[in-house]
């Protein structure tokens, strides 16, 4: 397992990074137990970093304060085996700067700052606002570029101008756009995180620092052993596991949304007792169920 601090080898929040779900029990609440259980499995299965109280955590029904008590819950966990990274991002600026001091009180290292979304903000608003936010705290910064969701995206230019921020370091990538991404890797120094499970490998073969997974909920030491690979230089085997992944990726990423069917494989793997979400997303169906587990058989993640 590598180590989480930073050296040349090793980027300031690793490489292997899981945007960690938000366990709650079956009547909605939140299970802090579950969430420091899950959190010490990952790191034990190889994880650098840990992204809480993000998308896949279901930060758009947990509270600010449930929020911190996730990010403390965690660090007593983990200790200082992993790095945190906090979300903190929302459609509002003036929000997202109390947030993201908020975390950094709570013992964060790092904050992860998704593009405002609904709103859909101009650029110069773009470059405003992750200004604001990188300036507030004293934390190093990762934007979240994930047009998808947001309905805007992290234009090639403004991500450049923005790498000129000392604590804007790192980027979690969930846009896609390849070529773009080499520009932005071709003139600044931020870190690329892959945000998009699919494109793991592609992203890393062109100089993506790590990967932020859904995925490597059940599937960490797969995922190490592909990053190190690449690292090493050792396209094939990593070509190899990619590959093996396939099912799992598109079962847990495509199916339905995907805190829905990581929960589920969590439970299938016997790490989360309960796959409750916070309505308006819903527990998988017994048909989804019974796919995942065909699929994470045959990607070789359970038995």
């Amino acid at each position: 397992m590598s180590s989480p601090e930073s050296t040349p080898s090793s980027p300031p929040f690793g490489r292997l990074t899981t945007a960690m779900v938000t366990p709650f029990r079956p009547d909605g609440s939140l299970d802090l137990d579950a969430a420091q259980k899950v959190a010490g499995y990952l790191v034990d299965h190889g994880n650098d970093a840990l992204v809480l109280n993000g998308t896949t955590g279901e930060s758009p029904t947990t509270s600010d304060q449930e929020k911190v008590r996730i990010i403390e819950a965690v660090r007593e966990a983990v200790g200082d085996r992993a790095k945190l990274v906090a979300g903190v991002g929302t459609n509002d600026t003036a929000h997202t700067v109390e947030c993201a001091k908020q975390a950094e009180a709570a013992g964060a290292d790092g904050l992860l700052v998704v593009t405002p979304y609904y709103n859909k903000p101009p650029q110069e608003g773009l470059l405003a606002h992750f200004t604001a936010v990188a300036d507030a705290t004293g934390l190093p910064n990762m934007l979240y570029d994930i047009p998808a969701r947001a309905g805007v995206e992290i234009r090639t230019d403004t991500l450049i101008a923005l790498a000129a921020h000392p604590r804007i370091v790192a980027v979690k990538d969930a846009k896609g756009d390849l070529a773009g991404t080499t520009k932005v890797l071709a003139n600044t120094d931020l870190l690329y995180y892959c945000g998009a499970d699919e494109l793991n490998l592609a992203s890393l073969a062109i100089g993506a620092v790590g990967i932020a997974s859904v995925v490597a909920h059940v599937a960490s030491p797969e995922y190490r052993q592909l990053i190190d690979a690449v690292v090493a230089g050792d396209l094939a085997t990593a070509q190899d596991i990619d590959r093996r992944l396939v099912p799992a990726v598109e079962t847990i990423m495509t199916r339905t949304q995907g805190a829905i069917m990581v929960k589920a494989a969590l439970k299938l793997a016997g790490v989360i007792e309960h796959a409750t979400l916070r309505l308006p997303l819903v527990e998988a169906t017994a048909e989804q169920v019974d796919r995942l587990t065909t699929d994470l058989k045959q990607a070789g993640l359970i038995a």
